[in-house]
């Protein structure tokens, strides 16, 4: 399945300007800003094989210093097809990696020995004698020489020409962490704890991941001819900004780059999100001003001023850079009502629309009702979590409700709360039986499995559907407690998930035919599903992709021309208020029945895995994520509601 570029995804229309001459002038690195992480991605490989077939023609060689992480996947991707298909030879090309974890045998899963060989290497012509990757394994007192050793290798070669980079949430460029020196060489480095955080998924638990590494220095990276640095997601953007943006400093020494004096930053729109030119373009340059970049505006010139929306001024407009917008869509008393009218049109109780009233300002249209609706949920408590109030809502005011359940999530069930239920289950052989076993040989060779279970371990079938079932009982009880009908409760197990690893296989034409088939069975009038759009690698985002690819398939059909999409965030951010189409305020009540049904989740509650660096329960998450978002809706002059949940509207064509 090929990615899909999200030319009109809400966050990615980026502001136009009048005078591009000054739209980067904050930015003191280059940046490049692409609609796609693919798309960035194709760019940067094809100047790798410009630069490889130069030499080739030259009779020379080519040096690269390469990344690990999910970063630059689709560049060694692309590469690989150029190789198989374009007959790109690598048979000239030296490459160094930037960095290794300390204490891993090369061919453990999670090193970087073992990435770049399984992404790249084994797929292609380099000759293994030309790779370079600083070994993980050596004793602690021959580091030093090693160390040295790879800088001399480098300098050999005759330097690095084109070093790829990603970027930590630190700030960190290789495992260089802050604090690292402008001059500092290839060495033995001590991680940050969000380093190890960040990365702990891969490890099963932040304990699991190694304490250090050894990274090429900041000098050495400062030595390369080209520099690209990439990063995409949102999760990106707060550090991009202060890096590209503000001072350099030994505490984000990616903005040591500053000073290169040939590094392009590559991003894609989401981890653009925090530039100027993006957050508050009108302080750029002047701006071409449309409904949506007004609203985003005047909002933040609320929160500048510490004002509602209709408490204003003119002046508040002209000391924070505005004055055009005044002289453009003014005056200031009209635009403070055109904007107070059109967020507060976005709130409504009858997210499936309201019978019988004029809808004209209202979020969703009244007619048909009831509506047929579908929500997708990734995992089997998404629906809950991010939506569990309007789910709700939605039952209660007579909708013919489908929840479609994307995957098993069985990787998130934790080893033992499967032999929980096995235990509970071989006290009760005569009602449990699974095919020709029994629960009883079942606990016993489970109990052997994760007695020598390790990191490359792939769970058996029995395991995996095990978990699968905790999880389906979990979603049906949630279900249940809603008042949602049995029948409409549906798992599709999309296949790329089905890996019985954390790594899951990439997404395909069957995971693409399944959805298709659902939607064609129930022909929905709305569609709920998780708009994690920023981030490029998670399950979330593999799962809306595959929505979008199933919708792009069926835009022609006529029940989908009459269908409208809507789209809810995850557990971990939310919309920005100057993007929400629709609002659904919940009661204090409404937020008791919405924790009550992600408590049906019991194995994802008290410290549930893959919790990311947040370690609340996701119900603490989401009570205060719709409580923010209500307090918001209350700061900018609307009425004031107990939570609220918010959502973006998807246009299919």
């Amino acid at each position: 399945m090929s990615p899909t570029t999200y030319q009109n995804a809400p966050f990615t229309n980026g502001p136009a300007f009048e005078d591009d001459a000054f739209i980067t002038r904050f930015e003191k690195i280059p940046v490049r800003v692409s609609a796609s992480a693919n798309e960035a991605s194709l760019s940067i490989s094809k100047r790798i094989a410009e630069l490889i077939r130069s030499r080739q023609a030259e009779g020379k060689t080519a040096v690269l210093g390469l990344a690990t992480g999910s970063t630059p996947v689709q560049v060694y991707n692309e590469l690989i097809r150029m190789h198989c298909e374009e007959g790109l030879s690598f048979r000239n090309v030296f490459t160094f990696n930037l960095d290794e974890y300390y204490s891993l045998h090369p061919e453990h899963s999670e090193s970087y020995h073992h990435f770049m060989w399984e992404r790249l290497f084994s797929h292609i012509d380099i000759l293994p004698e030309n790779v370079n990757i600083p070994q993980g394994n050596i004793p602690l007192d021959k580091v030093g020489a090693f160390c040295n050793e790879y800088e001399q290798k480098i300098k050999d070669c005759g330097g690095i020409d084109i070093q790829l980079l990603g970027i930590g949430r630190t700030g960190h460029i290789g495992f260089n962490e802050p604090g690292s020196a402008l001059n500092s060489k290839t060495r033995i480095v001590t991680l940050d704890r969000l380093t190890r955080i960040d990365t702990s998924d891969s490890f099963n638990g932040e304990e699991n991941v190694p304490k250090y590494a050894i990274t090429m220095g900041v000098g050495s990276i400062m030595s390369a001819r080209e520099i690209y640095l990439m990063a995409w997601g949102e999760g990106k953007a707060a550090i991009i900004k202060k890096a590209v943006e503000e001072s350099v400093t030994d505490s984000i020494p990616t903005s040591f780059l500053q000073n290169h004096p040939n590094t392009t930053i590559i991003l894609d729109r989401a981890a653009a999100a925090e530039l100027t030119r993006f957050k508050t373009p009108w302080l750029v340059g002047t701006c071409i001003w449309n409904d949506r970049l007004v609203r985003k505006a005047v909002l933040w010139l609320c929160v500048k001023a510490g004002k509602p929306i209709l408490k204003l001024t003119e002046r508040d407009y002209n000391d924070n850079g505005m004055s055009d917008l005044i002289t453009e869509h003014g005056p200031f008393s009209k635009i403070n009502i055109d904007v107070f009218n059109d967020l507060q049109h976005t709130i409504t109780g009858w997210p499936g629309g309201k019978p019988g009233v004029d809808d004209s300002t209202r979020p969703e249209r009244a007619l048909p009702y009831p509506k047929r609706i579908v929500l997708f949920s990734p995992h089997p408590d998404d629906d809950v979590i991010s939506m569990g109030g309007t789910f709700a809502r939605l039952v209660q005011q007579h909708h013919n409700v489908h929840v479609a359940y994307q995957t098993s999530g069985s990787i998130a069930v934790s080893d033992d709360d499967a032999l929980r239920y096995l235990d509970f289950a071989q006290s009760y052989e005569d009602i449990y039986q699974t095919g020709e076993k029994g629960a009883k040989i079942i606990y016993q060779e489970t109990a052997g499995y994760y007695k020598h279970k390790n990191k490359e371990s792939i769970e058996p079938k029995e395991l995996q559907s095990l978990k699968a079932a905790i999880r389906r009982g979990e979603a049906r009880a949630s279900c249940r407690y809603i008042g949602l009908p049995e029948e409409n409760v549906h798992f599709l197990n999309l296949p790329f998930y089905e890996s019985g690893t954390v790594k899951k296989n990439p997404a395909g034409e069957e995971d693409i035919r399944l959805t298709i088939e659902f939607l064609r069975s129930i022909k929905p009038h709305q569609i709920y599903a998780a708009g994690d759009l920023s981030d490029p690698h998670g399950t979330h985002r593999v799962c809306i992709d595959i929505i979008l690819e199933a919708l792009e398939h069926m835009k022609n059909e006529d029940w989908l021309k009459e269908c409208r999409v809507w789209l809810y965030r995850g557990a971990w951010q939310e919309w920005d208020l100057d993007m929400v189409d629709m609002a659904v305020p919940l009661s204090p009540e409404e937020v008791e029945i919405k924790r009550n049904a992600i408590f049906r989740h019991q194995s994802q509650k008290d410290g549930a895995m893959f919790m990311g660096s947040d370690k609340r329960e996701f119900w603490q998450r989401a009570e205060e994520r719709n409580r923010n978002t209500a307090r918001l809706y209350d700061q900018f002059g609307m009425a004031e509601y107990e939570a609220i949940e918010v959502f973006v509207k998807y246009d299919i064509r």
